[in-house]
This record gives C-alpha cells, structure tokens and sequence, in this order.
C-alpha cells in the first residue's frame, strides 16, 4: 500500500509542468468565486464594475464634448486627459500587491516593448477620439462608436482564434447598420450655444477619424487578450492594471509630445481665459473628463479580470442609447426617427452578442463538469482496483 500511495503520489508530480500548475491554480481560485456560496459576490463584482464602465464612460464623452462646446479647441489636450490620472490606478493596485513588486514588470524587456507598443497605440486612439468628437453630436458620435464591436468581432476572429455563430454575425450586421445609418444621415442639430452644423468634410474627417479610433480600441482589446496569453502568462487582477498604468504613462507622455510639438500648449492660456463658463468649469471640467475615464477603466479592467475582454467591449455598447439621449436633454441635439431607429438596431445587435455569450457560458459549464465527472470516474476506477 505504502507503494502504491508513493506512485500515486509521484505522478501528478512527474506530469505537472509549471505552466500547468498556474494553470490548475487559477482553475482552482476560479471555482471557488463560482461556488454557490460566492455567487452573489462574483454577480456584484460584475454589476459593480458595469456600473463604474458605463457611467464612467458615458461621463467621460459629455464632458469632452462641454469642453469643445464652451471654447476648447486643443485636440491634443482632449486627448491627454484620456490617461492624464492614471496614477489613481495605483490606489487600487497597492490593494493587491506594493509599487515595489509591480515595479519588477518593467525588468522584462518583451513586457517593456509590449507596454510601449500598446502606449502609442493608445495615444494615437485617443487623438482619434478627439478629432472626431468635437465636430459631431454626441449621439452620432456615440451610436458610430458601435462599429467597435464590429472591429473586435474581425479582430478576435484572427488573433484570439475566436469562432462566429449566427448570432454574433447577427450583431455584427446590426451595429453595422447602425452605424451605417448614422454615418450617412445628416445631422443638422445645433447645440445650446447656438453653433452651427459642420461642413462636410469636417464630419467626414470626424466620421472616419471616429471609426479608426473604434478599429484602435478593438484591436487594442484583442492584443491585450493575446499578451495575457502569450506574453504575460498571468491574468490576475493586479497584472491587468500594471499593462493598463504602464501604457497610459507611455499615451501621456506621447500626448504630452505632441501637445507642446503642435505648438497648442501655447493657446491654452487663452483658451482658458475666453472659455465660456469661466476658468473654473474649465479646469473642472479636464479634471473631470480625466477622472471619468479612470472610472471608466477600472470597469473595463474589472470586466476583464471577471469575464472577458470581449464581455468588456460588449458591456460599453450599453451606454449609446444613454448617451444621446443626453445629448438631447443637455446639448439640445435633435432626435430623429433616423436615430432611434439606429438605437433600436443597436440594442438588438447589443442582446444577440450577450445571448450568445450566454449560450457559450453555459457550453463552457457543460464541459467543464463533464471533465469533471471523467476525472472523478477514473479515480472511483483506481481506488476499486486498488481496494480489490
């Protein structure tokens, strides 16, 4: 008997590499959140951080658009407060584990490499952003914005390996349309201040400024999904906010280069003196807008810690119908039946990509009880053998 419980013991030991046991203990952390005792904690966590990506968000595009509105003019300065506050993501990081040991990332040169990477690519997104949001209404903004969806869809599709169904095809085809409509539609709002529509061609360089951006930040998802995979082997919480602290710091500084480059940094005294609401809803409202984009991404690094990263981007099409309707309550846009029908389009795009995700959650269950049962089985097997 002494044996046979010394080879028992061995071969997981002789089978088990170190990459599988990391793997073997995230499976275990992760079965103990989906006990049914922890559920409820797991489903708050998940509200939780919808909460912070929606409002957030949501926050973050009213009050760029009040700043364009009221006399800002500096796109790259828009651009700046998209990452400006990301040491506040240390607050939550120091939770985990100290700045000394988050620290020790950077001796990795891939990981440098990958952060400086994904910092410019951030940058340039977040100049995107901007070019496109000043000009365009914030519903049309927000409701172009879906094409992100379409963008992540195509992009997991070749990086991450994943597999389309009818229903995310479905989605796709709806948000397209959606957009497609919105992008096409002339939009003759005017705002509060009186400005206004935009030439043509100024909104066709929003539009598609607008829609690369949304391309940017699909792809950006999709490539931070496969460095969990390939490049950082680690998905817990406290990894996912050093990639997101560490590319903000290298966006800010590229934004903060290309502010004083363009010569805008000398405007912007000015500009804060002629802003319309004075000099201090013109600092508030930067501190905000910086603010709600850190909110913003505490929900989407949470969604990923907790379910996905495409869960994430999926999560943020919620906020386009909140979003112009605001838009018409604050802004004094106009809401024609053009964009409710995109609306409309929008949110039945929105509910076949969850039921989908629904269905591959449950698959996923399926299986993973299934493997289960066989391990069990086997040893039910070799404890009556060894018994007999």
């Amino acid at each position: 008997m002494e044996i046979i419980d010394a080879q028992q013991d061995s071969k997981p030991a002789e089978a088990q590499t170190p990459h599988q046991e990391e793997a073997i203990t995230a499976t275990t952390d992760q079965r103990l959140v989906f006990r049914p005792e922890n559920r409820w904690k797991w489903w708050l966590l998940v509200a939780l951080n919808i909460v912070f990506l929606l409002v957030g968000q949501s926050a973050a595009v009213l009050l760029t658009k009040f700043y364009f509105n009221h006399g800002g003019n500096s796109k790259w300065l828009a651009s700046l407060t998209q990452t400006a506050g990301f040491p506040l993501l240390y607050l939550p990081l120091l939770f985990f584990r100290s700045v000394n040991m988050s620290l020790s990332s950077l001796n990795n040169v891939s990981h440098c490499l990958l952060y400086f990477s994904l910092g410019c690519l951030l940058a340039i997104n977040d100049l995107l952003y901007s070019i496109g949001v000043e000009p365009l209404s914030v519903s049309t903004y927000s409701l172009i914005c879906a094409s992100q969806l379409v963008f992540n869809s195509i992009f997991s599709f070749v990086i991450n390996s994943e597999k389309f169904t009818i229903l995310k095809l479905n989605s796709i085809i709806f948000i397209t349309l959606s957009a497609s409509m919105v992008a096409i539609h002339p939009d003759a709002s005017k705002d509060k201040n009186g400005k206004p529509p935009v030439r043509d061609q100024e909104r066709l360089i929003a539009i598609l400024s607008t829609i690369g951006a949304s391309a940017g930040y699909a792809l950006m998802l999709s490539l931070t999904q496969f460095s969990f995979e390939k490049v950082l082997k680690n998905d817990t919480f406290s990894v996912v906010f050093e990639m997101q602290i560490y590319t903000s710091i290298v966006a800010t500084f590229v934004c903060m280069l290309g502010l004083f480059l363009s010569l805008e940094i000398t405007d912007l005294k000015s500009e804060m003196e002629k802003f319309d609401e004075g000099k201090a809803s013109y600092v508030a409202s930067l501190i905000g807008t910086a603010l709600a984009w850190q909110i913003c991404t505490v929900g989407v690094v949470g969604l990923i810690y907790l379910v996905s990263s495409l869960f994430s981007n999926v999560v943020s099409m919620l906020s386009l119908p909140f979003v112009p309707v605001v838009g018409v309550m604050f802004y004094g846009e106009k809401m024609d039946a053009i964009k409710v029908l995109a609306m409309l389009f929008t949110l039945w795009g929105f509910a076949s990509y969850i039921y989908q995700q629904y269905l591959d959650e449950n698959k996923s269950k399926e299986k993973e009880s299934e493997g289960i049962g066989d391990s069990n089985s086997e040893l039910n097997l070799i404890d009556s053998d060894h018994i007999q």
